[in-house]
């Protein structure tokens, strides 16, 4: 400690030597934190207000709560009797409050956004402003796949609004500020930095999320996030909390997500997503070894919809999406949002693998609302009520390099694993533990319908295509898997000859 001191001690004494000449001050960039976050927060409460929502739900038992037991002549009995008897038609309705925030984003129109779960079934919403100041508020639109809803209160004067940045150019370390309700308390301001970006927090199929550290609690839902110009880069949702506290880690839907779905919800009333009509899953490095693709990265296509976009464009299932209208697609979930962004009815360029080849396709963009409305879905499969004729199983095959057997499909199979009468394929009849195929999550009742991207119609056609990827070098196998009406394609590593002969005989 005494040499640290001394140190110290020299250390200030050469800055005191040098105070006559300081060293120039670092400029401050538009982000860095200023000394006093107090003419920003004073400048942006005003357009920051408070949510409240009522719901009235209805007593789940018609006939009142059940009559107390009493002994017999008990002048108790008489009582509750009238008193159920006045209460005969159910309990009276409770009202559910909901608190949440929310901004002004057009002050002459009185537009508000919020998050749609602060607003859900809502009955009444009223919005309180910074002046105290309550307005009763319409419900413009609501989307529930981003978690976003815009709010309408009628007013003569013009309410204060702020405005939204670009969210993309944030960067990790990045000062914000969140202004929100939390707990009911009102208008509170909250600092911190930009933690993580893309956090996916399996919240919706758009998950893109901005990471922070500034306190952010229950309450806060629907709020807005700022830099440091004041600028709205992000919609307050999310928490996690063991404890539903903060702990230091919310998350905001990034404003550069958010605002075509504002727009839309402004425009129409609704939201007005692209649809490519295919089912997609993630790329391991196994499947990317198996289609011969040089790293795991891209979206693989497992099922395509019939009539569909991607249909008619000729995508097939076990085509890998690289990039979608210029713009490369890294992971799968980058493709959803990509699509969910582009103008509907116009022509996108796809790039995809096929074949150990780089191909690319026009696609033609169609409305994701509207397919759901049709009950067009990807991984759909349309049941018949014809009958398989066969009821008696055939011999089943094992296939000993990744502990399956397989087996023909019975009617009474069809039946038990809900399997339509145009699924082809084979029925895995057993699954080995501590197998390869136990480990990639293959139960019994799985159909193997594709093994390395070919057919397969009888238990014969598997054996043969494993010993053939084996011949070609291949380290793996790609299986295209039917279970209960959904398709997805597994991977399955193909043991060493020498582990193989050396495994113990059971």
């Amino acid at each position: 400690m005494r040499r640290l001191s001394s140190a110290l001690t020299s250390l200030a004494f050469a800055g005191a030597l040098l105070i006559a000449a300081p060293l120039p001050a670092r400029a401050l960039g538009p982000d860095s934190a200023p000394s006093s976050f107090a003419d920003l927060a004073e400048k942006l409460l005003p357009a920051v207000v408070n949510i409240s929502s009522t719901q009235k739900i209805t007593a789940q038992n018609d006939e009142g709560p059940d009559m107390p037991q009493f002994p017999p002549g008990s002048p108790f009995e008489e009582f509750f009797q009238q008193f159920m008897d006045r209460n005969s038609n159910g309990m009276p309705a409770v009202p559910v409050s909901s608190l949440g925030s929310g901004f002004v984003i057009d002050g002459d129109k009185g537009l508000i956004v919020t998050n749609n779960h602060v607003v859900k079934d809502a009955e009444n919403v009223r919005v309180t402003f910074h002046d105290d100041s309550t307005m009763d508020a319409e419900i413009v639109g609501r989307d529930e796949k981003m978690d976003l809803a815009i709010l309408k209160v009628k007013t003569d004067k013009k309410l204060p609004s702020v405005s939204f940045g670009p969210s993309d150019p944030v960067r990790v370390g990045d000062w914000v500020l969140a202004i929100g309700n939390p707990f009911g308390l009102g208008g509170t301001v909250t600092a911190g930095i930009v933690s993580a970006r893309q956090r996916d927090i399996q919240a919706g199929p758009y998950d893109d999320f901005i990471q922070t550290d500034a306190s952010i609690n229950r309450g806060n839902s629907g709020g807005p996030m700022f830099n440091m110009k004041g600028e709205v880069i992000g919609i307050n949702t999310a928490i996690y909390s063991p404890s539903g506290g903060s702990v230091g880690i919310g998350f905001a839907i990034p404003s550069d997500m958010a605002q075509p779905v504002i727009k839309q919800l402004v425009d129409f009333g609704r939201t007005r997503r692209g649809w490519l009509g295919v089912k997609i899953q993630q790329v391991t490095p196994e499947i990317a070894e198996s289609l011969k693709l040089n790293k795991a990265h891209g979206a693989l296509v497992a099922n395509v919809t019939a009539g569909g976009p991607a249909e008619k464009a000729g995508l097939q299932a076990g085509d890998i999406i690289l990039s979608f209208n210029g713009k490369d697609i890294n992971e799968m979930r980058e493709l959803p949002r990509a699509v969910a962004n582009f103008t509907i009815g116009d022509k996108a360029q796809i790039g995809f693998w096929r074949d150990g080849k780089q191909k690319s396709v026009t696609v033609a963009v169609g409305e994701l609302e509207k397919a759901e409305k049709d009950g067009l879905v990807a991984g759909e499969e349309q049941q018949d009520d014809e009958e398989d004729q066969k009821t008696t199983p055939d011999k089943a095959v094992a296939v000993d390099n990744v502990g399956l057997t397989v087996r023909a499909i019975t009617s009474k199979d069809a039946d038990d694993y809900r399997i339509g009468d145009d699924v082809s394929g084979v029925l895995v009849s057993k699954v080995d533990d501590n197998s390869e195929a136990a480990e990639k999550g293959i139960l019994p009742g799985d159909v193997i319908i594709e093994v390395n991207q070919q057919p397969v119609n009888k238990p014969e056609d598997v054996a043969p295509l494993f010993t053939k990827a084996r011949k070609d070098g291949r380290t793996s196998v790609l299986l295209l898997v039917h279970r209960e009406g959904d398709v997805r394609f597994v991977a399955l590593k193909l043991k060493d000859q020498k582990d193989q002969k050396d495994a113990p005989k059971k």
